[in-house]
C-alpha cells in the first residue's frame, strides 16, 4: 500500500512517515518547505526519512495550496490513502498574518479533498486541533461538545477543515477521519512550541517567557503516542452506513481527540525541563497572549473504544527525551 503524506516535512508528519515506512508501507510525502521556522530543520526531518525509507520513500517539494502544483507533482503518482498533515500551524502567528492560514488552511484544505475525491481514496485523514474548542470552560474537551466560538484564526481555520470535510463525506463518500491534536512533544519538534523555546532559553542562560503567571495547563502529548493514534485512524476507515460517528456525523466521517488525557501544570512542564537540562530557568511572569486559552484536557474515550487507543508516555518520560535529543542535534 502507498500513503501519501502531506506535511511531510513537519514535525508529525516526519513521524508518522518514520512509522509507516517501518511496518511496510510506501511513502510519498510533499512539503513546501516554508521558512515559517527552520528550512534546515524540516531538510534534516526530510532526509532521517529518506534513510529509514530508502525507494520505498518519494519526497517531493510541493504546495498543495497550489492546485496546479499539486496536480503537476502526483501526475502518474499512485497512492491508496491520504494523512493530510500539511497546514499553517501557530496560534500567536495566525493574528499576525491571517493569509498565510486562508491559503494553507482552507484553500489547502478544499485542495486535498478535491485530490481525494478525484483520486478514489479508500481513506483520508487530516489533522484539525483542540484550539477548535475555544472558550469551552467544561472539561475534559469532548468531541460532542459545540465548538462554535473559536479564540484565534488558527482555530477557526480547522473548524472550516472540519465543515469542508463533512460536506464531502456527505455528497460524494469520502471516508475521512480528522483528528483533533492536543499539544504534541518529542524529539524533532516544532521551534515555536514551548517545549523548545524553554530548552533552548535555559541552555543558552536566557529567560523564559511565562504567560498568564504560570496558570495554564495543557494536555501534553508525546509523539510516539500521537503517532499511534494517527496510524490506528488510517487503518479503520468510518463506515457509510448512516449511523452516528464520534462527532456527530451520520455520513462515512470521524471526528477524534488525540490527547493523553492528563491535564499538566505549565510550571510542572518547567520543572522537568529544568531537571533535565541541570539548571534553572530565569521566568519572565507576562500577561496572557491573545489567542490563547487557559487549559486543555482531551476526553479520549472515543479514540479509546472505536480504535483502541491508549498513551503510554508521560511528561516525566517525554519531556528528559526531547531535551536528550535538542542537546544532541544542536551540540550542547
Amino acid at each position: 500500500m502507498t500513503v501519501l503524506v502531506t506535511g511531510a516535512a513537519g514535525f508529525i508528519g516526519m513521524h508518522v512517515s518514520l512509522r509507516l515506512l517501518a511496518r511496510g508501507e510506501r511513502v510519498i510525502g510533499i512539503d513546501n518547505l516554508n521558512d515559517y521556522y527552520s528550512v534546515q530543520l524540516k531538510q534534516d526531518r526530510v532526509a532521517t526519512v529518506a534513510a529509514a525509507g530508502g525507494e520505498r520513500y518519494h519526497f517531493m517539494r510541493c504546495d498543495f495550496a497550489d492546485h496546479e502544483a499539486l496536480a503537476a507533482a502526483l501526475a502518474g503518482a499512485e497512492f491508496d490513502r491520504i494523512v493530510h498533515l500539511g497546514a499553517q500551524a501557530g496560534v500567536r502567528y495566525s493574528i499576525d498574518n491571517p493569509r498565510a492560514y486562508a491559503q494553507s488552511n482552507l484553500v489547502g484544505h478544499l485542495n486535498m479533498l478535491e485530490l481525494a475525491r478525484q483520486r478514489g481514496a479508500a481513506h483520508l485523514v487530516y489533522a484539525s486541533s483542540s484550539s477548535v474548542y475555544g472558550g469551552n470552560d467544561e472539561l475534559p474537551f469532548r468531541v460532542e461538545d459545540r465548538v462554535d466560538h473559536p479564540l484565534s484564526l488558527y482555530a477557526a481555520t480547522k473548524k472550516a477543515d472540519e465543515l469542508m470535510s463533512e460536506t464531502y463525506a456527505h455528497l460524494y463518500r469520502l471516508p475521512m477521519t480528522g483528528l483533533r491534536f492536543f499539544t504534541v512533544y518529542g524529539p524533532w519538534g516544532r521551534p515555536d512550541m514551548a517545549l523548545w523555546l524553554f530548552t533552548d532559553a535555559i541552555l543558552a542562560g536566557r529567560p523564559i517567557s511565562v504567560f498568564n503567571g504560570g496558570e495554564m495547563r495543557r494536555d501534553f502529548t508525546y509523539i510516539d503516542d500521537i503517532v499511534s493514534g494517527v496510524v490506528a485512524a488510517l487503518d479503520h476507515a468510518p463506515a457509510d452506513d448512516s449511523a452516528g460517528k464520534p462527532g456527530g456525523s451520520r455520513a462515512c466521517h470521524a471526528l477524534y481527540n488525540i490527547g493523553n488525557h492528563r491535564s499538566e501544570e505549565l510550571t510542572r512542564l518547567i520543572d522537568l525541563i529544568e531537571q533535565a537540562c541541570g539548571r534553572a530557568a530565569i521566568r519572565d511572569m507576562k500577561p496572557m497572549q491573545p489567542g490563547d486559552v487557559h487549559e486543555t484536557f482531551a476526553d479520549i474515550s472515543a479514540i479509546e473504544r472505536d480504535l483502541g487507543y491508549r498513551p503510554t508516555t508521560t511528561i516525566d518520560v517525554g519531556v528528559p527525551r526531547f531535551v536528550d535529543w535538542f542537546r544532541h542535534y544542536h551540540g550542547v
